[in-house]
């Protein structure tokens, strides 16, 4: 039986504290806020409720694996609700697509919509997806990262298929020739944080996953999803203290870790330690040892993903019939990459961004009828006062917020004078909150084909420190981050 440190109580220290929890060992999670969930972030005002991360469940199973390896059973303890509709999408000629959450409804949506012969292009993509989604989970998405590994898994025939030297837009453009296609598929690479430009053809995975299994809410919000896997975790014997920061990894005389020394200098032995912060963090500040400078550096050759604004809106009287998400696309999509990741000159905010906007209709999450707790979130860039945008920067915030909401109200979405609360989350904030370097919210992007091997690995050069979580491999998102839970709790192994 192993003591075991995991710092910071986000969805995979919580994930793989669990699963070790579950697997034997002594788990203790160390989290230095005062609340649990990381970029699962929960926030409550005058009886609203706001997620502040992800907004939807996508490949539930992964979800329903995680708890039952604490015997529980997902819909027991957090049944889900699947979305009717995935997505409203408004494009920039004004054409609404509202896009069916079930997969065999999604062809005549879109000949519905955009005109006849649409669908069938976009599943003849969603095929070659399926195939990418096959050849890529095994070695790729639920092992290991290796390039030596990766290469002798995989047959020849599985590596024209993933198309390693292909962008996500490049392969997009052999199946969809119709630029709002290809405006709905480009949007699938900022779920990894990255330019679809520059993304690998690999991402056409996610809208595949996203389409085949559907997209799904959690009533009374998605931070349940920390809670209840918090629970299942205490119930299991582990320890969990919050407001414990944790300032340094140690190492002994042999580099390898022995425990961590928290903020007020008080030291906790442990065999291992699993770090569920930002790989940045880890490497730059927390531990100090040839092979952390070695990993900080591959690092650095790794462009970071992008950040996001966001505006949190409490409403009395919002708009009727409104969808649980809608994506309102701005007019010209590569001035936006361009803008987020400084491409063409310094990195600055959109002018005219796309409008992401989560609507949940659920009696929980609001002070009572007539009243709506709206999530509103566009691409921005990383927070970096010294050579980018300074997001502190007097009245940037505010008057960014006003921009959004008006071209919202442009696009036909318009709901200032029902704006009872609002809260704005800069890029800066959410460095602050998670002490994730610019507030990039998945460490690296996957820019560029070598992307995938540059994100730094589980199993860390630090010999008994190990990853986990949006920033280190497989990626982010919710199913991502519970899948490198996952990856470390088999890299452990169970307690002998």
């Amino acid at each position: 039986m192993s003591s075991i440190v995991v710092i910071g109580a986000g969805v995979g220290g919580l994930a793989a504290a669990l699963r070790l929890q579950a697997a034997g060992h002594r788990v203790t999670v160390l989290e230095q806020a005062p609340e649990i969930g990381g970029k699962l972030g929960v926030i409550r005002h005058d009886g609203f409720v706001f997620d502040t991360g992800p907004s939807l469940v996508t490949m539930p199973h992964i979800l329903a694996e995680l708890l039952a390896c604490a015997d529980r059973r997902l819909d027991d303890v957090l049944p889900l609700t699947r979305l009717d509709v995935a997505a409203r999408y408004r494009f920039p000629d004004g054409t609404r697509l509202d896009l069916p959450g079930e997969l065999a409804r999604i062809p005549q949506a879109l000949d519905r919509a955009l005109g006849p012969g649409r669908g069938d292009q976009w599943m003849a993509f969603l095929a070659r997806a399926r195939s990418i989604w096959a050849a890529s989970r095994g070695p790729f998405l639920e092992s290991p990262i290796d390039p030596r590994v990766v290469v002798r898994q995989s047959r020849p025939s599985d590596l024209m298929t993933i198309a390693p030297w292909r962008s996500l837009r490049g392969l997009g453009g052999r199946y969809l020739d119709d630029p709002r296609l290809a405006m709905l598929l480009d949007r699938y690479a900022t779920y990894t944080g990255s330019d679809p430009r520059r993304a690998p053809a690999a991402l056409a995975a996610v809208p595949w996953t996203e389409q085949a299994w559907g997209s799904w809410y959690v009533p009374g919000g998605l931070g349940l999803i920390a809670e209840v896997v918090r629970d299942s975790f205490l119930d299991h014997g582990g320890v969990l203290e919050l407001d414990a920061t944790v300032e340094g990894i140690e190492t002994d005389t042999l580099g390898r870790v022995h425990g961590v020394t928290l903020a007020d200098g008080t030291f906790r032995p442990a065999d291992l330690v699993v770090a569920n912060a930002d790989a940045r963090q880890v490497y730059d500040h927390l531990v100090w040892t040839p092979g952390a400078d070695r990993a900080a550096a591959r690092m650095r050759r790794a462009t970071p993903s992008l950040a996001g604004f966001v505006i949190l809106l409490a409403l009395d009287d919002p708009p009727a019939a409104t969808p649980h998400h809608q994506v309102l696309f701005g007019d010209d999509y590569d001035d936006e990459f361009d803008s987020v990741f400084g491409f063409g000159g310094p990195a600055r905010p959109v002018a005219r961004p796309t409008v992401y906007i989560s609507a949940p209709e659920d009696p929980a999450i609001v002070p009572g009828p007539g009243t709506g707790s709206w999530f509103v979130l566009v691409n921005a860039p990383r927070h970096d006062p010294d050579g980018g945008v300074d997001w502190d920067a007097p009245g940037l915030a505010a008057d960014y917020a006003d921009r959004i909401l008006g071209l919202m109200a442009e696009r036909g979405v318009d709901v200032r004078s029902s704006i009872r609360h609002q809260i704005v989350m800069t890029p800066a904030d959410l460095e602050r909150r998670t002490r994730t370097p610019g507030g990039s919210i998945y460490g690296s992007s996957s820019n560029g084909p070598r992307a995938a091997f540059l994100r730094p690995r589980n199993a860390s050069p630090v010999p008994g420190l190990y990853l986990v979580g949006g920033s280190a491999h497989p990626g982010g998102g919710l199913p991502l981050v519970m899948l490198s839970a996952k990856i470390v709790a088999g890299l452990i192994g169970p307690a002998t």
